[in-house]
């Protein structure tokens, strides 16, 4: 049965760059988010290397925010981050999607992501969007506390070439 809640529209969503006045306030989403967490430190970093860093804005507050490594030939993304009350509404993969383009847009011709293996969700939609299992990290990602153990990470690419490859001579 659908809800009142079902037919209002969501309020529209801004996609613009990470800016240094955002650090505090998306280091405390990410503190609230992931077990191991980057540090401001690590955000300021991301931009102070060039690479390409977005958030997602709704009404003057971030929900959602990723950054993406770019190198010779291939893209990594290092975060994409979607804040608990905002999932489910095609933010990550919106996101993901954009980064791919950028991606593609400077050159790169294949993408690397890590996720943690027991991260079904975000497994689920990388599989979704043409990612594919290449390597196994062992006890990559620390654990939520000092006495938790490490968790293993999966490695996912995905080609980005622009048009399908020729076939045949």
């Amino acid at each position: 049965m659908a809800t009142l809640r079902s037919f209002i529209p969501a309020p529209a969503l801004e996609w613009r760059p990470l800016r240094e006045g955002d650090l505090a306030y998306v280091a405390a989403l990410e503190a609230n988010i992931h077990a191991a967490p980057w540090s401001p430190g690590n955000f300021r970093d991301a931009l102070a290397a060039g690479n390409c860093a977005r958030v997602g804005e709704r009404e003057g507050r971030i929900v959602a925010y990723g950054v993406l490594m770019l190198a010779p030939g291939e893209a990594q993304l290092l975060n994409l981050s979607v804040v608990p009350d905002a999932r489910r509404q095609g933010l990550g993969r919106a996101l993901l999607r954009l980064f791919i383009d950028d991606a593609r847009w400077l050159g790169a011709e294949q993408m690397f992501l890590d996720v943690r293996v027991s991260n079904a969700a975000a497994i689920a939609l990388y599989e979704a969007e043409g990612f594919a299992l290449v390597a196994r990290r062992r006890a990559y990602y620390p654990g939520p506390d000092a006495d938790a153990p490490r968790e293993d990470a999966l490695v996912m690419r995905r080609p980005l070439q622009s048009s399908p490859l020729p076939v045949g001579p």
